[in-house]
């Protein structure tokens, strides 16, 4: 659905942030998490503070490239991100129709992982956007350590780690920032994908 302004969903993003934690911790304190499907409440408390922190720096990323550059709207800019060929992870087995445990831990590692790459092909973009750019990739990359620190702890990490597939070029300034706008929201919409899949695994 096409959004009427890009500053009132960025401004949403803190706001649900903060009911899908009080959420959390309510599945949390009604149900205590079971045997064989479910994730350990430290690891999930870990994985809800560091999503905090990505999407905190995504919607700062956002908004420097809207300030900046007065690229405030990524639904314009869909048409570029398949011409460039921008790549979006899989979660199918984060859905709700197919959620499986080993598979989407797997997938989210997976996206993370992606989204470093993403970020790295985005480098350059400017140097007022470098600080923000790198902020937003450390904290990726801790997230993606601690998915694979619980799947290695679960037993179920790949014997070989994901390799960085094929990313899209940025010939010129302005594809690296309208790329930008497109990264950091696609990013958005995988955390919050992400969250709600991590939650179904607070259940028994």
């Amino acid at each position: 659905s096409a959004k009427p302004a890009a500053q009132s969903p960025m401004k949403l993003t803190a706001l649900q942030l903060l009911l899908w934690q009080s959420a959390l911790w309510l599945v949390q304190e009604a149900s205590p998490p079971g045997p064989g499907s479910s994730l350990p409440q430290s690891f999930l408390l870990k994985c809800l503070e560091q999503m905090r922190k990505v999407q905190a720096d995504g919607t700062a990323l956002q908004e420097r490239l809207c300030a900046t550059y007065k690229l405030c709207h990524p639904e314009e800019l869909v048409l570029l991100g398949h011409a460039l060929g921008i790549p979006q992870p899989p979660l199918s087995s984060c859905s709700s129709q197919a959620l499986q445990l080993t598979g989407c831990l797997r997938q989210l590692h997976g996206g993370l992982f992606l989204y470093q790459g993403l970020l790295q092909a985005l480098a350059g973009v400017s140097p007022e956007l470098a600080p923000a750019l790198d902020t937003l990739q450390l904290d990726i990359s801790d997230f993606a350590v601690n998915i694979w620190q619980q799947m290695e702890e679960l037993g179920v990490a790949p014997a070989v780690p994901p390799t960085q597939g094929t990313m899209p070029t940025f010939t010129s300034a302005f594809q690296r920032r309208a790329g930008g706008v497109l990264v950091a929201s696609d990013l958005q919409s995988f955390l919050e994908l992400a969250y709600r899949a991590l939650r179904s695994f607070a259940k028994p």
